[in-house]
């Protein structure tokens, strides 16, 4: 029997390094290891991401189509009505998701718009689903009013690593993104934060961005890592696809740095075979969207993930289900 893995916040890259480039099947026999300690490796958690506000955002994230300075020009909408949310997320629980993710594209929240994500939070979870929010960079008022509305979770992705960051994002800055995770976690809500991978960085950029996660004083509750979708017209339109082993490596790493996260396979799904997600789902990945769109990029649809799901003998992950085996 394998020792548990200890919760540590102290990684040193050269460690890091070293986990990332053993053999490949030692580092998933290692990450596979972790994971069966802190979960059932059979069950995932299913989430469901709606897009509550699109397009016209001030930020200039290389990635997105959201963003008002990028080519891709998606029309820009106005804050859903929280009836529709809500009737929304009925559906999803219906579905099986257990977590409703909520996501506006801004650079932060105006505070008239305060009121009506206040009662989306309550309105979802009085449906008894958990809930998130991904809003941009928060003040410390704001944060106090989604705790107070019951906000779970708060997503904010550092995207990349501190050294690769003003080459995705100029608008604002690593710290900046930092600080709202701080504020977040202070205020009692449970953190949400990951990454995009295959934008062009170096391997040492993927090892660096899970490194500042894993050694936060405490770990982000859920990890998403995305696979860069590449959008018509955004700058990263062209790149060109990431090798689907570095892409399983990066998952393993997240799982053996921080083991009791929930490790979320996130953007990029429509583009991975079955086999990838099943490598993936090994090496450690926990969680999922569900549904067939996430924010303004395709997802997989249900009954693809239900059959999935079944060929591996995977089970959805119940609501308030937080591994710790």
């Amino acid at each position: 029997m394998l020792e548990k893995q200890k919760i540590r916040h102290d990684w040193t890259r050269e460690e890091a390094d070293i986990l990332y480039n053993q053999p490949f099947n030692d580092l998933l026999f290692q990450a596979h290891s972790v994971h069966r300690q802190y979960f059932d490796p059979n069950q995932v958690q299913r989430s469901k991401l709606l897009s509550i506000k699109t397009g016209g955002c001030a930020e200039d994230c290389s990635y997105c189509s959201q963003s008002a300075r990028n080519g891709a020009k998606l029309p820009a909408s106005k804050l859903m009505e929280v009836e529709e949310v809500l009737e929304k997320a009925k559906k999803a629980k219906a579905e099986g998701a257990t977590r409703y993710c909520m996501g506006a594209a801004w650079r932060s929240p105006k505070d008239r718009d305060m009121e009506t994500l206040e009662a989306m939070v309550r309105g979802v979870k009085e449906l008894g689903m958990e809930t998130c929010m991904t809003l941009g960079m928060l003040d410390d008022e704001q944060t106090g009013r989604l705790k107070e509305a019951g906000l779970d979770y708060y997503n904010h992705n550092i995207d990349t690593s501190e050294r690769y960051y003003s080459k995705i994002i100029t608008t604002r800055t690593f710290t900046d993104r930092l600080e709202t995770l701080e504020r977040v976690r202070e205020a009692g809500i449970k953190v949400c934060a990951g990454g995009i991978i295959g934008m062009g960085e170096e391997q040492m950029d993927r090892v660096d961005m899970l490194l500042a996660l894993a050694n936060l004083k405490e770990h982000p509750e859920s990890v998403p890592i995305n696979l860069l979708i590449p959008i018509v017209k955004t700058p990263l339109a062209d790149m060109k696809k990431l090798d689907p082993i570095e892409f399983v490596r990066t998952i393993a790493l997240a799982r053996v740095l921080m083991p009791k996260s929930h490790v979320r396979l996130s953007a990029g799904r429509t583009e991975m075979s079955d086999e990838m997600q099943a490598m993936c789902f090994f090496a450690g990945a926990n969680s999922i969207f569900v549904g067939d769109t996430l924010l303004t990029a395709d997802n997989p649809e249900e009954d693809k993930d239900a059959k999935l799901f079944n060929r591996l003998g995977i089970d959805a992950m119940a609501a308030h289900s937080h591994g710790n085996r």
